[in-house]
Protein backbone atom coordinates (compact mmCIF):
# COMPACT_ATOMS: atom_id res chain seq x y z
CA UNK A 1 0.00 0.00 0.00
CA UNK A 2 2.69 2.31 0.73
CA UNK A 3 4.59 1.76 -2.11
CA UNK A 4 1.16 2.31 -4.39
CA UNK A 5 0.91 5.84 -2.50
CA UNK A 6 4.86 6.42 -3.25
CA UNK A 7 4.33 5.50 -6.58
CA UNK A 8 1.27 8.00 -6.76
CA UNK A 9 3.30 10.73 -5.59
CA UNK A 10 5.74 10.53 -7.60
CA UNK A 11 3.33 10.57 -11.25
CA UNK A 12 1.62 13.29 -9.58
CA UNK A 13 4.89 15.19 -9.48
CA UNK A 14 6.18 14.16 -12.83
CA UNK A 15 2.71 15.61 -14.48
CA UNK A 16 3.32 18.58 -13.16
CA UNK A 17 7.10 18.89 -13.43
CA UNK A 18 9.42 17.66 -16.50
CA UNK A 19 12.21 15.99 -14.22
CA UNK A 20 11.95 12.78 -16.90
CA UNK A 21 12.12 14.57 -19.96
CA UNK A 22 14.61 16.71 -18.71
CA UNK A 23 16.59 13.44 -17.96
CA UNK A 24 15.56 11.97 -20.82
CA UNK A 25 16.92 15.26 -23.74
CA UNK A 26 20.20 15.84 -21.79
CA UNK A 27 21.07 12.06 -20.57
CA UNK A 28 19.65 9.52 -21.73
CA UNK A 29 18.49 10.46 -24.87
CA UNK A 30 21.25 12.94 -25.78
CA UNK A 31 24.14 11.24 -28.03
CA UNK A 32 27.71 11.89 -27.49
CA UNK A 33 30.40 11.16 -30.00
CA UNK A 34 31.43 7.63 -29.51
CA UNK A 35 35.30 8.54 -29.48
CA UNK A 36 35.73 10.84 -26.31
CA UNK A 37 39.22 10.64 -24.91
CA UNK A 38 40.34 12.05 -22.10
CA UNK A 39 40.25 15.09 -22.34
CA UNK A 40 36.52 15.45 -22.58
CA UNK A 41 36.23 14.51 -18.89
CA UNK A 42 37.72 17.64 -17.60
CA UNK A 43 33.79 19.28 -17.88
CA UNK A 44 32.06 17.07 -15.70
CA UNK A 45 35.45 17.36 -12.78
CA UNK A 46 34.82 21.01 -13.54
CA UNK A 47 30.87 20.50 -12.18
CA UNK A 48 32.19 18.18 -9.06
CA UNK A 49 34.54 20.92 -7.76
CA UNK A 50 31.66 23.80 -8.45
CA UNK A 51 29.61 21.35 -6.27
CA UNK A 52 32.81 20.63 -3.92
CA UNK A 53 33.12 25.39 -3.66
CA UNK A 54 29.49 25.56 -3.08
CA UNK A 55 29.08 22.97 -0.25
CA UNK A 56 32.20 23.94 1.07
CA UNK A 57 31.77 27.03 0.97
CA UNK A 58 28.43 27.19 2.83
CA UNK A 59 29.81 25.54 5.62
CA UNK A 60 32.05 27.70 6.05
CA UNK A 61 30.44 30.57 6.39
CA UNK A 62 28.57 29.46 9.32
CA UNK A 63 30.97 30.48 11.44
CA UNK A 64 33.30 33.22 9.30
CA UNK A 65 32.85 36.60 10.33
CA UNK A 66 33.30 38.89 8.07
CA UNK A 67 34.72 41.90 10.00
CA UNK A 68 38.18 43.27 9.92
CA UNK A 69 39.03 43.04 13.35
CA UNK A 70 37.44 39.14 13.64
CA UNK A 71 37.81 37.43 10.53
CA UNK A 72 41.07 36.50 10.98
CA UNK A 73 40.66 34.50 13.81
CA UNK A 74 37.26 33.39 13.08
CA UNK A 75 39.28 31.32 10.22
CA UNK A 76 41.65 30.11 12.98
CA UNK A 77 38.67 28.98 15.13
CA UNK A 78 37.50 27.22 12.27
CA UNK A 79 41.35 25.41 11.97
CA UNK A 80 41.34 24.94 15.38
CA UNK A 81 37.71 24.62 17.14
CA UNK A 82 35.22 23.57 14.86
CA UNK A 83 34.69 19.53 14.27
CA UNK A 84 36.39 19.00 10.42
CA UNK A 85 36.87 22.98 10.44
CA UNK A 86 40.10 22.38 9.13
CA UNK A 87 39.30 19.85 6.50
CA UNK A 88 36.53 21.71 5.46
CA UNK A 89 38.73 25.26 4.69
CA UNK A 90 40.98 22.71 3.02
CA UNK A 91 38.58 21.26 0.78
CA UNK A 92 37.40 24.68 -0.28
CA UNK A 93 41.00 26.17 -0.65
CA UNK A 94 42.40 23.40 -2.14
CA UNK A 95 39.12 22.75 -4.23
CA UNK A 96 39.78 26.89 -5.65
CA UNK A 97 43.49 26.07 -7.06
CA UNK A 98 42.06 21.83 -8.22
CA UNK A 99 38.72 24.37 -9.51
CA UNK A 100 41.33 26.22 -11.96
CA UNK A 101 43.78 23.45 -12.96
CA UNK A 102 40.37 21.90 -14.66
CA UNK A 103 39.42 25.03 -16.08
CA UNK A 104 42.44 25.86 -17.86
CA UNK A 105 42.90 22.01 -19.03
CA UNK A 106 38.94 22.06 -19.77
CA UNK A 107 39.81 25.58 -22.11
CA UNK A 108 43.13 23.79 -23.56
CA UNK A 109 40.98 20.82 -24.73
CA UNK A 110 38.61 23.54 -26.57
CA UNK A 111 41.62 25.38 -28.67
CA UNK A 112 43.30 22.34 -29.70
CA UNK A 113 40.51 20.27 -30.86
CA UNK A 114 38.41 23.36 -32.36
CA UNK A 115 35.60 23.51 -30.27
CA UNK A 116 35.46 27.00 -30.45
CA UNK A 117 34.24 27.31 -34.04
CA UNK A 118 31.25 26.87 -35.65
CA UNK A 119 28.71 25.99 -34.48
CA UNK A 120 29.98 26.12 -30.99
CA UNK A 121 30.47 29.92 -30.81
CA UNK A 122 28.30 30.93 -27.82
CA UNK A 123 29.54 27.65 -25.82
CA UNK A 124 32.66 29.41 -26.34
CA UNK A 125 31.71 32.74 -25.17
CA UNK A 126 29.13 31.79 -21.68
CA UNK A 127 32.79 29.34 -20.69
CA UNK A 128 34.82 32.54 -21.47
CA UNK A 129 32.10 34.31 -19.21
CA UNK A 130 32.27 31.49 -16.39
CA UNK A 131 36.11 31.61 -16.64
CA UNK A 132 35.60 35.55 -15.74
CA UNK A 133 33.51 34.75 -13.22
CA UNK A 134 35.59 32.17 -11.36
CA UNK A 135 38.13 34.96 -11.30
CA UNK A 136 36.34 37.71 -9.48
CA UNK A 137 35.00 34.70 -7.21
CA UNK A 138 38.43 33.41 -6.82
CA UNK A 139 39.88 37.49 -6.44
CA UNK A 140 37.47 38.07 -3.92
CA UNK A 141 37.47 34.99 -1.93
CA UNK A 142 41.14 35.19 -1.53
CA UNK A 143 40.29 38.87 0.71
CA UNK A 144 38.75 36.64 3.30
CA UNK A 145 41.17 34.87 5.34
CA UNK A 146 42.40 38.55 6.24
CA UNK A 147 45.96 37.77 6.00
CA UNK A 148 48.91 39.41 5.19
CA UNK A 149 48.93 38.46 1.22
CA UNK A 150 45.28 38.66 0.88
CA UNK A 151 45.52 42.32 2.43
CA UNK A 152 48.27 43.43 0.00
CA UNK A 153 47.12 41.81 -2.63
CA UNK A 154 43.78 43.36 -3.04
CA UNK A 155 45.10 46.32 -2.82
CA UNK A 156 47.40 46.42 -5.08
CA UNK A 157 44.91 44.45 -7.81
CA UNK A 158 42.39 47.18 -6.96
CA UNK A 159 44.82 50.02 -7.05
CA UNK A 160 44.88 48.84 -10.82
CA UNK A 161 41.51 50.30 -11.86
CA UNK A 162 42.44 53.62 -10.93
CA UNK A 163 44.65 53.76 -14.49
CA UNK A 164 41.73 54.18 -16.19
CA UNK A 165 41.29 57.35 -17.83
CA UNK A 166 38.55 59.71 -15.93
CA UNK A 167 36.92 57.38 -14.08
CA UNK A 168 39.55 55.16 -12.32
CA UNK A 169 39.45 56.82 -9.13
CA UNK A 170 36.37 57.04 -8.27
CA UNK A 171 35.65 53.16 -10.01
CA UNK A 172 38.71 52.05 -7.21
CA UNK A 173 36.93 54.26 -4.25
CA UNK A 174 33.72 52.72 -5.32
CA UNK A 175 35.49 48.86 -5.11
CA UNK A 176 37.10 49.21 -1.96
CA UNK A 177 34.33 51.23 -0.15
CA UNK A 178 36.97 53.64 1.27
CA UNK A 179 39.97 55.44 0.71
CA UNK A 180 42.16 51.67 1.43
CA UNK A 181 41.23 48.49 2.05
CA UNK A 182 39.17 48.38 4.82
CA UNK A 183 36.12 46.42 6.90
CA UNK A 184 34.44 48.26 4.21
CA UNK A 185 35.75 46.32 1.44
CA UNK A 186 35.58 43.14 3.74
CA UNK A 187 31.83 42.81 3.90
CA UNK A 188 30.46 43.69 0.05
CA UNK A 189 33.90 41.20 -1.21
CA UNK A 190 32.12 38.94 1.21
CA UNK A 191 28.65 39.82 0.24
CA UNK A 192 29.88 39.42 -3.18
CA UNK A 193 31.54 35.43 -2.81
CA UNK A 194 28.77 34.72 -1.49
CA UNK A 195 25.79 35.88 -3.16
CA UNK A 196 25.92 37.79 -6.11
CA UNK A 197 28.64 35.95 -8.42
CA UNK A 198 27.45 32.54 -7.55
CA UNK A 199 24.40 33.32 -8.81
CA UNK A 200 25.56 34.55 -11.98
CA UNK A 201 27.64 31.44 -11.81
CA UNK A 202 25.04 29.00 -12.25
CA UNK A 203 23.15 30.78 -14.31
CA UNK A 204 26.33 30.97 -16.84
CA UNK A 205 26.92 27.08 -16.24
CA UNK A 206 23.39 26.04 -17.09
CA UNK A 207 23.30 28.54 -20.34
CA UNK A 208 26.37 26.90 -21.00
CA UNK A 209 25.18 23.30 -20.81
CA UNK A 210 21.93 23.90 -22.44
CA UNK A 211 23.93 25.54 -25.30
CA UNK A 212 26.21 22.66 -25.81
CA UNK A 213 23.15 19.94 -25.82
CA UNK A 214 21.49 22.27 -28.49
CA UNK A 215 24.36 22.13 -30.99
CA UNK A 216 26.18 19.01 -29.61
CA UNK A 217 29.58 17.61 -28.37
CA UNK A 218 32.21 18.58 -30.36
CA UNK A 219 35.49 15.38 -30.59
CA UNK A 220 38.51 14.56 -31.03
CA UNK A 221 38.06 14.41 -35.12
CA UNK A 222 36.08 17.71 -34.96
CA UNK A 223 33.30 15.63 -37.15
CA UNK A 224 29.73 16.38 -36.73
CA UNK A 225 28.02 12.94 -35.61
CA UNK A 226 24.75 15.29 -36.30
CA UNK A 227 25.19 15.14 -40.18
CA UNK A 228 24.96 10.74 -40.51
CA UNK A 229 21.39 9.48 -38.77
CA UNK A 230 20.04 6.41 -38.65
CA UNK A 231 16.67 6.00 -39.72
CA UNK A 232 15.28 7.08 -36.06
CA UNK A 233 16.95 10.00 -36.00
CA UNK A 234 20.03 8.94 -33.57
CA UNK A 235 23.38 9.69 -34.82
CA UNK A 236 25.27 6.37 -36.34
CA UNK A 237 28.92 7.56 -34.93
CA UNK A 238 26.96 8.69 -31.15
CA UNK A 239 26.00 7.05 -27.78
CA UNK A 240 24.16 8.13 -25.08
CA UNK A 241 24.98 9.81 -22.53
CA UNK A 242 24.10 8.09 -19.65
CA UNK A 243 24.95 5.48 -18.82
CA UNK A 244 27.77 5.38 -20.71
CA UNK A 245 30.30 8.70 -20.34
CA UNK A 246 28.56 8.99 -16.68
CA UNK A 247 29.88 5.57 -15.46
CA UNK A 248 33.21 6.40 -16.99
CA UNK A 249 33.48 9.78 -15.24
CA UNK A 250 32.26 8.24 -12.24
CA UNK A 251 35.32 6.04 -12.31
CA UNK A 252 37.15 9.35 -13.18
CA UNK A 253 35.86 10.92 -10.21
CA UNK A 254 37.45 8.31 -7.82
CA UNK A 255 40.50 8.83 -9.24
CA UNK A 256 40.90 12.23 -9.22
CA UNK A 257 39.76 12.50 -5.50
CA UNK A 258 42.61 10.05 -4.49
CA UNK A 259 44.71 13.20 -5.84
CA UNK A 260 42.48 15.25 -4.15
CA UNK A 261 42.54 13.99 -0.79
CA UNK A 262 46.38 13.10 -0.87
CA UNK A 263 46.95 17.14 -1.52
CA UNK A 264 44.26 17.64 1.15
CA UNK A 265 45.66 15.55 4.02
CA UNK A 266 49.90 15.91 3.29
CA UNK A 267 50.16 19.27 1.31
CA UNK A 268 47.60 21.55 1.59
CA UNK A 269 49.44 24.74 1.55
CA UNK A 270 51.35 23.23 -2.07
CA UNK A 271 54.94 24.56 -0.32
CA UNK A 272 52.86 27.93 -0.74
CA UNK A 273 51.22 28.20 -3.98
CA UNK A 274 47.65 26.87 -2.74
CA UNK A 275 47.84 28.75 0.82
CA UNK A 276 50.53 31.51 1.05
CA UNK A 277 52.88 31.32 4.14
CA UNK A 278 52.29 35.29 4.29
CA UNK A 279 48.32 34.55 4.86
CA UNK A 280 48.85 33.14 8.28
CA UNK A 281 49.87 36.20 9.56
CA UNK A 282 46.98 38.60 10.39
CA UNK A 283 46.42 41.17 8.09
CA UNK A 284 48.56 44.56 8.81
CA UNK A 285 48.52 47.80 6.94
CA UNK A 286 51.41 49.26 8.28
CA UNK A 287 53.77 46.53 7.08
CA UNK A 288 54.16 45.98 3.14
CA UNK A 289 55.28 42.33 2.69
CA UNK A 290 58.88 42.06 1.02
CA UNK A 291 56.63 40.47 -2.50
CA UNK A 292 53.05 40.85 -3.12
CA UNK A 293 52.21 37.98 -5.93
CA UNK A 294 48.91 37.02 -6.46
CA UNK A 295 47.90 33.33 -6.04
CA UNK A 296 48.96 31.18 -8.85
CA UNK A 297 46.06 30.93 -11.09
CA UNK A 298 46.37 34.62 -11.35
CA UNK A 299 49.94 34.74 -12.07
CA UNK A 300 50.20 34.49 -15.84
CA UNK A 301 47.71 37.31 -15.97
CA UNK A 302 49.84 39.58 -13.44
CA UNK A 303 53.45 38.86 -15.20
CA UNK A 304 51.73 39.95 -18.12
CA UNK A 305 50.54 43.51 -16.19
CA UNK A 306 54.16 43.90 -14.71
CA UNK A 307 55.85 43.55 -18.40
CA UNK A 308 54.92 46.81 -19.69
CA UNK A 309 56.21 49.59 -18.04
CA UNK A 310 53.39 51.72 -18.10
CA UNK A 311 50.58 51.30 -15.67
CA UNK A 312 47.74 52.07 -17.73
CA UNK A 313 49.47 49.94 -20.85
CA UNK A 314 49.96 46.85 -18.70
CA UNK A 315 46.30 47.23 -17.20
CA UNK A 316 45.34 47.24 -20.66
CA UNK A 317 47.42 44.39 -21.52
CA UNK A 318 45.94 42.33 -19.35
CA UNK A 319 42.51 42.76 -19.40
CA UNK A 320 43.83 42.25 -23.11
CA UNK A 321 45.27 38.83 -22.77
CA UNK A 322 41.71 37.78 -21.80
CA UNK A 323 39.43 39.57 -23.82
CA UNK A 324 41.64 38.01 -26.96
CA UNK A 325 40.38 34.61 -25.89
CA UNK A 326 36.97 35.73 -26.37
CA UNK A 327 37.78 36.66 -30.04
CA UNK A 328 39.22 32.82 -30.65
CA UNK A 329 36.27 31.97 -33.08
CA UNK A 330 36.82 34.38 -35.30
CA UNK A 331 40.55 34.79 -35.55
CA UNK A 332 40.94 31.03 -36.61
CA UNK A 333 40.08 31.21 -39.93
CA UNK A 334 40.95 27.35 -40.65
CA UNK A 335 37.52 25.52 -40.91
CA UNK A 336 39.45 22.57 -39.78
CA UNK A 337 38.49 21.95 -36.26
CA UNK A 338 40.94 19.12 -34.51
CA UNK A 339 44.92 19.65 -33.98
CA UNK A 340 45.05 15.85 -35.61
CA UNK A 341 44.17 17.04 -38.96
CA UNK A 342 46.35 20.77 -38.70
CA UNK A 343 49.00 22.03 -39.94
CA UNK A 344 52.76 20.96 -38.29
CA UNK A 345 53.43 24.73 -37.93
CA UNK A 346 49.77 25.59 -36.09
CA UNK A 347 50.95 22.72 -33.62
CA UNK A 348 54.09 23.97 -33.10
CA UNK A 349 52.69 27.42 -32.26
CA UNK A 350 50.00 25.69 -29.74
CA UNK A 351 53.29 24.01 -28.15
CA UNK A 352 54.83 27.75 -27.79
CA UNK A 353 51.51 28.98 -26.83
CA UNK A 354 51.35 26.51 -23.95
CA UNK A 355 55.50 27.04 -22.89
CA UNK A 356 54.61 30.70 -22.85
CA UNK A 357 51.42 30.58 -20.94
CA UNK A 358 53.32 28.35 -18.11
CA UNK A 359 56.67 30.50 -18.14
CA UNK A 360 54.56 33.65 -17.61
CA UNK A 361 52.63 31.68 -14.34
CA UNK A 362 55.81 31.31 -12.91
CA UNK A 363 57.29 34.75 -13.66
CA UNK A 364 54.43 35.90 -11.80
CA UNK A 365 55.59 34.32 -8.43
CA UNK A 366 58.58 35.78 -8.83
CA UNK A 367 60.02 39.03 -7.63
CA UNK A 368 60.47 41.70 -10.57
CA UNK A 369 63.62 41.72 -11.49
CA UNK A 370 65.06 43.25 -14.95
CA UNK A 371 66.07 39.86 -16.22
CA UNK A 372 62.58 38.84 -15.46
CA UNK A 373 61.09 41.08 -16.92
CA UNK A 374 62.91 40.73 -20.50
CA UNK A 375 61.85 37.34 -20.07
CA UNK A 376 58.07 38.16 -18.79
CA UNK A 377 58.21 40.62 -21.98
CA UNK A 378 59.52 38.20 -24.53
CA UNK A 379 56.51 35.43 -23.28
CA UNK A 380 53.88 37.78 -23.26
CA UNK A 381 54.79 38.87 -26.91
CA UNK A 382 54.71 34.62 -27.71
CA UNK A 383 50.94 35.04 -26.22
CA UNK A 384 49.52 37.75 -28.44
CA UNK A 385 51.34 36.31 -31.42
CA UNK A 386 49.58 33.19 -31.33
CA UNK A 387 46.46 34.90 -31.10
CA UNK A 388 46.92 37.99 -33.19
CA UNK A 389 48.73 36.71 -36.07
CA UNK A 390 46.18 33.53 -36.40
CA UNK A 391 44.05 35.12 -38.79
CA UNK A 392 47.29 34.96 -41.06
CA UNK A 393 48.90 31.58 -40.44
CA UNK A 394 45.79 29.70 -40.00
CA UNK A 395 44.18 31.30 -43.38
CA UNK A 396 47.27 29.70 -45.50
CA UNK A 397 47.85 26.05 -43.42
CA UNK A 398 47.87 22.78 -45.68
CA UNK A 399 45.75 20.51 -43.37
CA UNK A 400 45.55 16.88 -43.54
CA UNK A 401 42.34 15.16 -45.35
CA UNK A 402 39.34 15.36 -42.43
CA UNK A 403 37.45 11.87 -42.35
CA UNK A 404 33.67 12.20 -42.91
CA UNK A 405 33.29 9.99 -40.20
CA UNK A 406 34.60 9.45 -36.64
CA UNK A 407 37.60 7.41 -36.48
CA UNK A 408 38.64 4.81 -33.55
CA UNK A 409 42.13 6.35 -32.72
CA UNK A 410 44.29 4.83 -30.61
CA UNK A 411 44.37 6.17 -26.98
CA UNK A 412 47.01 5.79 -24.26
CA UNK A 413 44.23 4.26 -21.96
CA UNK A 414 44.33 1.25 -24.75
CA UNK A 415 47.95 0.25 -23.93
CA UNK A 416 47.68 0.54 -20.31
CA UNK A 417 48.07 -3.53 -19.04
CA UNK A 418 51.13 -3.92 -21.68
CA UNK A 419 52.63 -0.42 -20.61
CA UNK A 420 52.49 -1.55 -16.76
CA UNK A 421 54.19 -5.24 -17.68
CA UNK A 422 56.56 -3.53 -19.71
CA UNK A 423 57.91 -0.85 -16.72
CA UNK A 424 57.70 -3.29 -13.89
CA UNK A 425 59.13 -6.33 -13.37
CA UNK A 426 58.31 -9.38 -11.19
CA UNK A 427 60.69 -10.32 -8.95
CA UNK A 428 60.24 -13.94 -6.66
CA UNK A 429 59.45 -12.73 -3.35
CA UNK A 430 62.76 -12.68 -0.69
CA UNK A 431 60.13 -13.25 2.30
CA UNK A 432 61.03 -16.26 4.32
CA UNK A 433 57.58 -16.21 6.43
CA UNK A 434 55.29 -19.89 5.27
CA UNK A 435 55.61 -23.10 4.36
CA UNK A 436 58.53 -23.34 2.23
CA UNK A 437 56.96 -25.18 -0.30
CA UNK A 438 54.82 -21.86 -1.04
CA UNK A 439 57.86 -19.28 -0.93
CA UNK A 440 58.68 -19.15 -4.75
CA UNK A 441 55.19 -18.84 -5.34
CA UNK A 442 55.17 -15.49 -3.93
CA UNK A 443 56.45 -12.38 -6.47
CA UNK A 444 57.00 -8.58 -5.63
CA UNK A 445 56.26 -6.08 -9.14
CA UNK A 446 59.55 -3.52 -9.54
CA UNK A 447 60.18 -0.91 -11.82
CA UNK A 448 62.01 -1.54 -14.67
CA UNK A 449 64.79 0.80 -15.32
CA UNK A 450 65.10 -0.49 -19.27
CA UNK A 451 61.47 -0.53 -20.04
CA UNK A 452 60.98 2.67 -18.13
CA UNK A 453 63.49 4.58 -20.63
CA UNK A 454 62.40 2.83 -23.67
CA UNK A 455 58.66 3.59 -23.06
CA UNK A 456 59.61 7.25 -22.48
CA UNK A 457 61.98 7.52 -25.47
CA UNK A 458 58.62 6.13 -27.82
CA UNK A 459 56.50 9.24 -25.77
CA UNK A 460 58.97 11.75 -26.21
CA UNK A 461 59.76 10.39 -30.26
CA UNK A 462 56.05 10.62 -31.07
CA UNK A 463 55.33 13.96 -29.17
CA UNK A 464 58.35 14.89 -32.03
CA UNK A 465 56.33 12.87 -34.51
CA UNK A 466 53.11 15.18 -33.95
CA UNK A 467 54.94 18.33 -34.42
CA UNK A 468 55.90 17.33 -38.06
Amino acid sequence: MKMNRLADIGQWILERFPLAKVWEDHMTHYYAPKNFNIWYFFGSLALLLLLNQIVTGILLTMNYKPDAHLAFDSVEYIMRDVHWGWLIRYMHSTGASAFFIVIYLHMFRGVMYGSFKQPRELVWIFGMLIFVCLMAEAFMGYLLPWGQMSYWGAQVIISLFSAIPVIGDDLSLWIRGDYVVSDATLNRFFAFHVIAVPLVLIMLVFMHLVALHEVGSNNPDGIEIKKYKDENGVPLDGIPFHPYYTVKDIFGAAVFLLFFATVIFYMPEMNGYFLEHANFIPADPMKTPDHIAPVWYFTPFYAILRAIPDKFAGVVAMAGSIVVLFLLPWLDRNPVKSIRYRSGFYKKALLLFVISFISLGYLGTQPATPTLTLFARFFTAIYFGFFLLMPLYTRWEKTKPVPTRVSPHHEIEDDLPALIEEITVLKPSASEIGDPAFRGAFYNRRPNPDGIMKVLGRFAKRIVESLD
